[in-house]
């Protein structure tokens, strides 16, 4: 069992405040630290049982795969992309989600849909901070208006399960939408919980490219010469596919970024520790996930938006239809896991690369987190002996050298 601290200090934090949520705002608080992260302190020294229960649900310590099949009919399945009930391209049939929003706006779109259809109360996602643009901040989304106000992609950091516990205690059905690593949490949190499977309904997620640290969005700041407290809006994308970064401030200045120059040198995306060693970035444990869909993993300029759609689960699927057969989405066309290769080649690289890279951690005496139902060995195995002993020494040495860590978590001094 890791305290805390351990859980930080050794990069498997990822910020989603879950251990917040379920152990109480007087045990522990989130604090935004020097390197642009949310991170867990405990305010007094925390009991046995309350570390068991953190342990038994931190995505940083344990990470689930797929929900178990429920219907007649199995999955699809594929190696790298795990199992699927539907593949397919499609976007939100509004044309003002589907330019508004990140992609093609099927996330905002369901979203939107379950409201209407009342399959839900309410919707748990991120949307940006009223009073800090560049930050993002949890959200209840309650009509179609506020979870569209909400829609567009959000790389900074997120505690998205911040008050989980407050929300189960609502007794309301509600909808997830929020990073594989979040919903990844939560299924953790349903082994011992039994309200999560209760009151959630439906979990939605994004293919994730990584959480970037604060300081990437303080860079372009500084890139502009703006201060944050002089912001008005942060916007990631959206307004087109991808469409540009878009920085304004209170004084009526505005500044854009294409996607390309916001993110073609990886070197400086700043993604966070526990992004490098994700075994599932393609939300396996979602009812659907929904991606981009760049031929060679990017874009080469800008189009109508589109979303590559993966039905997960049976409760994914029947979400799916429905959205479908009301109008919310609309399909472009079907498609299979090859083409998801072509789409996202770097998800397939990094799949093969995360059994390798846990293995070096594990050389360098570091703690993984429990892999669970991920075939992380099976995807290795697509992979030369010489790649996996590359990627298992790359991630020893970093480990070794503590760049796979993080400092202990404190809070900005300004």
């Amino acid at each position: 069992m890791l305290t805390l601290e351990e859980i930080v200090e050794n990069g498997l934090c990822i910020g989603c405040g879950l251990c917040r949520g379920i152990a109480g705002g007087d045990q522990i608080e989130l604090v935004m630290t020097p390197e642009g992260r949310e991170r867990p302190v405990a305010k007094q020294a925390l009991q046995e049982a309350v570390l068991e229960r953190i342990n038994a649900v931190c995505p940083g310590t344990r990470i689930p795969g797929a929900v178990a099949p429920t219907g007649s009919q199995p999955p699809l399945f594929d190696t790298i992309w795990g199992s699927a009930y539907h593949l397919a391209i499609g976007y939100a049939a509004d044309p003002l989600i589907r330019h508004r929003c990140s992609t093609g706006g099927i996330l905002t779109a369901l979203g939107q849909f379950l409201l209407q259809s009342k399959r839900v109360n309410f919707v748990l996602h991120v949307t940006a901070s009223k009073t800090q643009p560049m930050r993002s901040e949890r959200c209840l989304s309650f009509d179609s208006a506020s979870v569209l106000e909400g829609a567009g992609s959000r790389y900074g950091p997120a505690a998205t399960l911040v008050d989980f516990s407050d929300i189960l205690d609502r007794q309301e059905p509600f909808a997830l939408i929020a990073k594989p690593c979040d919903i990844g949490a939560v299924r953790n949190l349903a082994q011992i919980d039994p309200r999560v499977e209760r009151y959630m309904r439906y979990a939605l997620t994004l293919v994730c490219g990584g959480a970037s640290d604060l300081s990437k969005s303080e860079d372009v700041l500084e890139r502009f010469g703006v201060r944050e407290e002089e912001l008005s809006l942060f916007r990631y994308r959206g307004n087109g596919n991808p469409g540009p970064t878009r920085v304004e401030t209170k004084d009526g200045r505005a500044f854009e970024l294409t996607y390309q120059q916001m993110w073609e040198d990886e070197a400086k995306w700043m993604i966070q520790p526990r992004c490098k060693i994700c075994p599932d970035a393609i939300g396996e444990s979602a009812d659907l996930a929904a991606s981009d869909v760049w031929p060679g993993g990017g874009p080469t300029g800008e189009d109508a938006g589109f979303n590559g759609i993966i039905v997960r689960t049976e409760r994914g699927r029947e979400l799916f239809e429905a959205a479908c057969a009301a109008g919310a989405i609309t399909i472009d066309r079907q498609v299979n896991f090859s083409d998801f290769d072509i789409f996202q080649p770097h998800q397939v690289r990094k799949k093969r690369a995360v059994w390798g890279r846990l293995k070096g951690m594990e050389a360098a005496g570091k703690p993984i987190p429990a892999v669970h139902d991920l075939r992380l060995s099976e995807c290795a195995r697509q992979n030369t002996v010489q790649q996996n002993l590359a990627q298992a020494r790359g991630a020893r040495d970093r480990a070794k050298s503590g760049r796979l860590g993080e400092p202990r978590a404190a809070a900005r001094t300004s």
